[in-house]
């Protein structure tokens, strides 16, 4: 899917959701067909059953605990359930609320309120561009981090940019020669060292290839860090160090993929990852592949952390801006 930005006025208060994106009908129509498709299996799923829940006419404390049950099973997480249920309860009570329609209506609107709190900022590709666009990419192995790469390259290109990838992932060659792969198949420039060569070079000599290419985005991959591994935390933390010797402002975004289909554990990831180089929004990947998609509430609640992609599915073109309002309409429809 093509990215589409706006330049924005200083003066204008910044979007969420699908308004972030300067959207025609036909896009936004494309938006809500991807994030369908992303969620379908969620949708049929445990959130069905949410939304199933709704279709009696009136509610009773037998609706309460069902859904409290649903959205635990979801992998939505005990606090973010708690905070949900309380607010719900709270808003139900202020308005007087009989029908379990008009539940429904104030479960929604706290689910879409719970996204957009972390979104107040827009991506950075949604504002003016640097001169050059830094975003680091970092994730465990097996998370969908390289394939999330090369579709956020075909998009930038599709809208008209001018990428260029660094294998900063220099402890496997299968990684950099994957990056290499999607780099001819998009005729994408891949700058790599050999491996087990120092990331941080990788990443200063992606940068010096960029400015002398006339390139405007660089993406840099990263190994595939096992988030217990301090090691390996330190490591990256020294990638961002020489990436902010170029430029005291990148990595402009620092973007975690995180595989939707952890659950729980997806947690875990983030917070540490947060802790270690500071997450700026998350890429949530084979988010087509589970039939659980509350962890994506849990994120953003506990670690006010925002979900700027989705992986929507296989194909090259099935990554989508992350639109707070679609996602919960379609995992609730």
């Amino acid at each position: 899917m093509r990215f589409w930005r706006r330049q924005r006025a200083q003066d204008e208060a910044p979007a969420t959701g699908a308004e972030a994106h300067d959207f025609t009908p036909e896009q936004a129509e494309e938006l809500q067909q991807h994030t369908e498709r992303a969620v379908e299996r969620s949708r049929s799923g445990l959130f069905g059953r949410i939304g199933s829940l709704f279709e009696r006419a009136d509610f009773d404390e037998e609706l309460w605990e069902e859904l409290e049950e649903l959205l635990i099973a979801s992998d939505t997480g005990m606090a973010t359930t708690e905070r949900i249920l309380a607010d719900v309860r709270a808003q139900v009570r202020e308005t007087s609320a009989k029908r379990a329609d008009e539940v429904r209506a104030i479960l929604r609107a706290e689910l879409i309120a719970i996204l957009e709190e972390p979104a107040a900022r827009p991506p950075r590709w949604d504002e003016p561009f640097p001169d050059l666009l830094v975003l680091l990419v970092v994730g465990v192995n097996g998370a969908g981090k390289t394939t999330s790469i090369a579709k956020l390259a075909a998009a930038l290109k599709e809208g008209g940019h001018a990428p260029i990838l660094g294998a900063a992932d220099t402890f496997r060659a299968a990684a950099i020669d994957q990056l290499r792969v999607w780099g001819d198949r998009l005729d994408v420039r891949v700058v790599a060292h050999q491996p087990g060569g120092d990331p941080a070079a990788v990443a200063f000599d992606t940068l010096a290839a960029a400015e002398s290419d006339g390139a405007d985005v660089a993406i840099i991959d990263t190994a595939g860090r096992l988030h217990t591994k301090s090691n390996l935390m330190e490591e990256l933390k020294k990638v961002t160090r020489v990436i902010q010797r170029r430029d005291p402002e990148a990595p402009h975004e620092t973007l975690l993929v995180l595989d939707a289909t952890t659950g729980q554990n997806g947690l875990s990831q983030a917070r540490a990852f947060t802790e270690a180089v500071g997450i700026s929004g998350l890429v949530l990947a084979k988010l087509d592949g589970t039939a659980k998609g509350g962890i994506t509430f849990a994120i953003a609640n506990d670690l006010g952390l925002p979900v700027r992609l989705i992986g929507t599915g296989e194909g090259l073109g099935d990554l989508a801006p992350f639109a707070p309002e679609s996602f919960v309409d379609a995992l609730l429809a």
